[in-house]
């Protein structure tokens, strides 16, 4: 019964920055682990960022320092700001959740997704 829906994606040139959004209903964020991963066409889906129900957060070595993970409980929202981005960060971001309080960095934990949101960095 979760839904999420993505926003903020958009193109943009190398080095530019961009704030993604994922708005959630039928649960509460606060009470979720929340993810975002990117696939690229031809590419496996890849893990970029996730936070945990304490608010811990974990990032791919691919875009630590640029990327930073945040949850909005007030408006129910996760936030992916990226700045510097590249263009190897072209892709289609997808925000995702496990409903639990354990927390893990691998696709096939999370049970909801969303439609996604394009990136492309020329």
């Amino acid at each position: 019964d979760v839904q999420l829906v993505e926003s903020g994606g958009g193109s943009v040139q190398a080095g530019g920055s961009l704030r993604l959004s994922c708005a959630a209903s039928g649960y509460t964020v606060s009470r979720l682990c929340m993810g975002w991963f990117r696939q690229a066409p031809g590419k496996e889906r890849e893990f970029v960022a996730r936070i945990s129900v304490v608010g811990t957060t974990d990032t791919a070595d691919s875009v630590k320092g640029r990327f930073t993970i945040s949850r909005g409980n007030a408006d129910n929202t996760l936030y992916l700001q990226m700045n510097s981005l590249k263009p190897d960060d072209s892709a289609m971001y997808y925000c995702a959740v496990r409903l639990s309080s354990v927390c893990y960095n691998r696709a096939e934990t999370f049970e909801y997704w969303g439609q996604g949101t394009q990136v492309t960095v020329s």
